[in-house]
């Protein structure tokens, strides 16, 4: 690819608020790295004019499809997803150039009065209405709700993020819940009343993740296209997403399938300075612990497990996380996941 040239780069997006504030973001970052100008393309998608709720129309690749249309067109030279919004089998024409670095990937919870999930449970006279378009969610909000010897009604919703904080604030639902990646890039996380912890909700596998998909072989930059977006990848994020999306792809389930991953890198040790190796008190990351749920929608049943492996010892190392997500997923079949998902065989 010719830096030098001055024709922009066009980059597919969906036309929603969020998904313009997320591909803004990549934009600029794309224009800082190859000193070319970037053009948003706005594109349309079934997700984005059916009015159904996701669950029935499949969820996997409707946020998607037109995209990909698009950059196999040549309409566009790339396209920015939410990870989570991918279906995990990736077509052979196209490449996940780049997965930037994660933004939070748990659920924040949007209630009335500033309330929390636990106050907003706690009347024995009320049964709090809580909005979501997620089984995943619905799942494990119900199975946090009985846990804690309560109850709640789970309510399908749909719309952006106005629409749905619409409903708390005319007093037709009690809480909605939504993805914290998508409040922050709007600048809106000081509407959330309630960070959810992982332990309690697990996120969606790759919530909270851009993918820059490109053609793998560009018409005109060849390879080089995808190359120079490699730049933006963050090995950390793409190594614990491929964990989650392994397990999801395992599971053969869908994205709005009631399965909820989440893969975190910690430090095993601290190590002493060496000559050319960590600093004094620098924490190795080594280790890659995956956490994965699948449950019925009332929540009256969860398979929790998790597992723990090794970090790839570099980038081009995806056999790693890849395992570890099928080795869980084995095990949560074994557990008896399969009976528990609505969506299955894709």
């Amino acid at each position: 690819m010719n830096d030098s040239t001055t024709r922009p780069l066009r980059l597919g997006t969906r036309r929603s608020a969020l998904a313009m504030a997320q591909s803004g973001l990549v934009a600029e970052a794309v224009r800082e790295l190859t000193g070319r100008p970037v053009e948003l393309v706005e594109i349309t998608t079934y997700g984005d004019t059916s009015r159904e709720h996701l669950a029935q129309i499949g969820g996997t690749g409707v946020f998607v499809s037109a995209l990909r249309d698009a950059l196999l067109a040549g309409d566009i030279d790339f396209a920015v997803h939410s990870l989570k919004d991918l279906p995990t089998a990736q077509p052979e024409t196209l490449t996940l150039a780049a997965i930037p670095v994660r933004e939070d990937p748990r659920d924040a919870l949007i209630a009335r009065d500033g309330l929390t999930f636990e106050e907003l449970t706690a009347d024995p006279e009320r049964t709090a209405r809580i909005g979501t378009g997620s089984p995943r969610r619905m799942a494990q909000l119900n199975a946090w709700a009985r846990a804690l010897g309560r109850r709640i009604e789970t309510v399908p919703i749909r719309g952006n993020i106005d629409t749905r904080i619409g409903f708390v604030e005319k007093g037709e639902l009690d809480a909605v819940v939504l993805a914290a990646a998508g409040l922050t890039r709007l600048g809106r996380m000081d509407e959330a009343t309630q960070l959810l912890s992982p332990d309690v909700v697990l996120p969606a596998p790759g919530q909270g993740a851009l993918a820059i998909e490109c053609l793998a072989v560009h018409p005109v930059h060849g390879t080089a296209l995808a190359a120079r977006l490699a730049d933006l990848d963050d090995p950390d994020t793409r190594a614990a997403v491929t964990a989650e999306r392994s397990l999801l792809a395992a599971l053969e389930a869908g994205c709005s399938a009631p399965v909820g991953a989440l893969a975190d890198l910690s430090p095993s040790s601290r190590l002493r300075a060496s000559r050319g190796g960590p600093k004094a008190d620098e924490q190795a990351v080594t280790e890659l612990h995956l956490r994965g749920v699948v449950g019925t929608t009332d929540g009256s049943t969860l398979v929790h497990l998790s597992t723990t492996g090794h970090v790839p010892t570099s980038p081009d190392d995806v056999s790693t996380p890849l395992n570890l997500g099928r080795e869980l997923a084995a095990e949560m079949l074994a557990k008896g996941a399969a009976g528990l998902m609505g969506e299955r065989a894709l």
